[in-house]
């Protein structure tokens, strides 16, 4: 049978019969006429046609199937930006094109959906998750999502990469379904608002190398099933509010590498299984609760290099051990009760950089604690301890002067003393230096490095002596100098504001400089606080404030230098002390107390409108308040009392809305005292106290001056009166007296003679008092 007669019987079949109806014969005719025919390179052909045709399309079906889910939430949301416009089903039928999306090298379906900074707003609830079989990556960054995480997340079954990052109102609990996603190598829930349990379903996600969980608030305890997760190289839970111990069965992740479960409530002791994470760099334990005393074998088989366990309750002796690996680069226990450092604990960190043991108990020698090898030390902070000794060696340097790097010395509040080497001042990046509060003495050493890059030093409250350090002439950048409570003396020197053109904090009270004030400390262009109380310090406070820029408007803390965190200035105002640490950037503010400053306030002072406090007080200094005090709207503290101060209180000081504090007493002002509705709030009346001329509020009432007058005068009339009656008194038993004379001796003409004249007395004091009276009433 020729192929032509099996086309016409085929067609003749087909004609009758419905479509796909032929005979067993026929179908085995054609097919083997087929076969003779067809080569074999063609039929190879043929079939993989055929494969290809029955792979694609189940293909394109998923394609289809993801791009119509993706639509459909698109509809769903409440609103989002442009960049899904191009969703759209009538564009394409694939969505490998459209925005946020990322497709496999053949298009057959979405890998990878990231969707950031797409202002998206709405919820997840609608989002097809059974829909993307095949999707690897799913980030869901800065957009404004709301609602939950719905339990449908657990059916991407491929997912390897699941971010979902600062979306704030995205509100719920992790779901346990998340625990499906067996190939999940990368998990980072951050910025949102979950809370909850963190489920013990994390344990399943086997396949998990970082797990980041960060600012959202769960409740509970990390399960000790996270020990299962033993491929995980970054281990992050900080900010959680997570409770509880950390829990055994982390010693079983033993190819982490860094960990971080900081600012939790996390309590307890750090387990021994610790030591087994033998690849651990990063520990970070910061702002926990925990406590008692750290494993000594924490650096024996580690190579650590980062540690912070800041801001707990750790005791007892910090570990030697802690350098073994020698690896250690930074190591963070301010805040804590350790109680000692070995000798030498530091003595093999020949890597070490940054040093922190703020506010311990630790009671050491300092130099003792440190090898030799510290050249790449950057800070040490090691304030508020029991330390001891000296910073020299026996050569007379100070032992930290082969740090060439160290930016930051913090050793206030200690007992060290000794003297200091000029080979401080030669380490070329040395910023910041706090010695305050310690037994350093001596001389200031100078030093002839042509350029220092220090921006604040601290010398407070020690026994340093000399004049003014002239080493600080070359300190170009400093913003900050605290040199009270010593011993210096002699003038401040004139060249101090042309030198220190950044100067914004100068504090050298409680010593004995002497002289005038110099008129070149009204050129500080940037100066916020000046406190040269407590000196002895004469003539008059200098007028000129029309350079004084720094005072003249409200400090809104634009200070960008690096160490601003490490600041801490004491400054005494509201009758108390307070420490200011970065906060001190918006404070301004003038003391010259306690000094021997004479004439009159200078009326410049009235245009630091900046000012937040105002202490001149005993001084010398005398006439008036400025009448434009009350210019100073941020003033809170004015303290004026002990001097020789005159005349009334300006009105303009009730403009002081903001005044908390106010001490004028110990002067020689007059008059009403002022009032206004922060007036009223000082009940206590000893601010004005030894002002004899003051009245008013809270002081006596004020006399009113008419009736003061009319009450003088009806007082005089009261001792006329009292007079007259005693004249008349006098009077009458003067003459029953004389009556009874008369009687007896009237022959006798003498006597007659005597009464006449005693009679032309009497009538003439009755006439000058009756005048007397009439005046008065005049």
């Amino acid at each position: 049978m020729t192929k032509e007669t099996l086309g016409h019987r085929a067609g003749r079949l087909a004609a009758c019969r419905p479509t796909g109806f032929y005979s067993v014969e026929l179908r085995s005719e054609i097919g083997t006429a087929i076969m003779k025919k067809l080569h074999p390179i063609g039929l190879l052909h043929s079939f993989t046609c055929l494969l290809l045709c029955a792979t694609i399309a189940p293909a394109r079906a998923d394609i289809r199937r993801e791009a119509k889910a993706l639509v459909n939430w698109k509809t769903s949301l409440a609103s989002a930006d442009g960049s899904l416009s191009s969703w759209l089903l009538a564009n394409s039928t694939s969505p490998c094109h459209w925005m946020h999306i990322t497709c496999n090298a053949d298009g057959s379906a979405i890998r990878k959906l990231n969707i950031s900074d797409a202002s998206l707003n709405g919820t997840l609830d609608e989002f097809d998750f059974s829909a993307f079989p095949h999707l690897k990556k799913l980030i869901l960054f800065q957009n404004d999502l709301y609602g939950t995480i719905p339990a449908g997340i657990g059916d991407l079954a491929s997912l390897v990469q699941l971010e979902i990052i600062k979306n704030k109102c995205l509100m719920g609990t992790i779901p346990r379904s998340i625990g499906r996603l067996k190939q999940l190598t990368t998990l980072q829930l951050e910025g949102l608002g979950l809370d909850g349990a963190l489920p013990e379903e994390i344990g399943n996600l086997t396949s998990l190398r970082k797990l980041s969980l960060y600012s959202i608030n769960l409740t509970g305890s990390i399960p000790s099933t996270i020990g299962a997760l033993t491929k995980l190289r970054l281990l992050h839970l900080r900010n959680t509010k997570l409770t509880g111990c950390i829990p055994l069965e982390i010693g079983n992740m033993t190819e982490l590498l860094s960990m971080d479960l900081s600012q939790n409530y996390l309590q307890g002791q750090i387990p021994d299984t610790l030591s087994r994470l033998v690849k651990l760099r990063i520990l970070e334990l910061s702002k926990n609760q925990l406590g008692g005393h750290i494993i000594p074998e924490l650096g024996n088989s580690s190579i650590i290099s980062y540690i912070n366990i800041a801001r707990n309750s750790f005791s007892g002796a910090f570990p030697p051990s802690i350098c073994m690996g020698g690896a250690l680069t930074v190591v963070n226990a301010e805040y804590n009760k350790f109680t000692s450092l070995d000798d030498l604990t530091f003595q093999n960190c020949t890597t070490l950089e940054r040093v922190e043991f703020t506010e311990n108990n630790i009671v050491a020698d300092l130099r003792g604690c440190f090898g030799k090898s510290l050249e790449n030390l950057r800070s040490l902070i090691l304030g508020k301890n029991q330390l001891h000794g000296t910073l020299l060696t026996d050569q007379g340097e100070v032992f930290l002067c082969n740090s060439t790097y160290l930016e930051l010395l913090v050793l206030s509040s200690n007992n060290l003393h000794g003297h200091l080497s000029k080979c401080l001042w030669d380490l070329p990046y040395l910023q910041f230096v706090d010695l305050s509060s310690n037994s350093f003495s001596g001389v200031v050493p100078f030093s002839a490095t042509p350029k220092l890059v220090l921006k604040s030093l601290h010398l407070a409250n020690n026994n340093f002596r000399g004049n003014f350090p002239s080493v600080l002439k070359k300190s170009k950048r400093l913003v900050t100098l605290d040199m009270g409570g010593n011993n210096f003396s002699g003038a401040i020197p004139s060249w101090i504001s042309k030198s220190l053109p950044r100067l914004r904090f100068l504090l050298l009270s409680s010593n004995m400089f002497d002289g005038i004030i110099p008129p070149q400390i009204l050129q500080f262009r940037q100066l916020q606080l000046l406190d040269l109380s407590k000196n002895k310090l004469t003539g008059p406070i200098p007028n000129d404030f029309a350079n004084f820029t720094g005072m003249t408007q409200e400090q809104v803390g634009n200070m960008t230098y690096r160490f601003l965190q490490a600041e801490k200035l004491q400054i005494v105002w509201k009758n108390g002390g307070y420490v200011y640490t970065s906060t001190i950037a918006f404070m301004a503010g003038i003391d010259l107390s306690c000094n021997l400053l004479s004439q009159e306030i200078p009326k410049g002072l009235t245009t630091l409108l900046g000012v937040r406090y105002l202490n001149l007080s005993r001084n010398h200094l005398s006439g008036g308040i400025p009448r434009d005090i009350g210019n100073l709207a941020l003033l809170e503290s004015l303290d004026l009392s002990q001097n020789q101060l005159s005349g009334e209180i300006p009105p303009s000081i009730a403009d002081l809305k903001d005044l908390g504090t106010l001490n004028l007493s110990s002067n020689g002002l007059s008059g009403r005292i002022p009032t206004g509705s922060q007036l009223q709030t000082f009940l206590d009346p000893s601010i004005y106290s030894n002002n004899h001329g003051l009245c008013g509020s809270p002081l006596q009432d004020c006399v009113n001056p008419s009736a003061s007058k009319q009450n003088e005068t009806d007082q005089d009339e009261d001792r006329e009166t009292l007079l007259l009656y005693c004249f008349v008194a006098a009077g009458v038993i003067f003459g029953f007296w004389l009556y009874w004379s008369m009687l007896l001796f009237c022959n006798k003409p003498w006597i007659c003679e005597f009464y006449q004249q005693i009679d032309n007395i009497q009538d003439k004091v009755i006439t000058k008092i009756a005048a007397y009276r009439t005046c008065g009433l005049e």
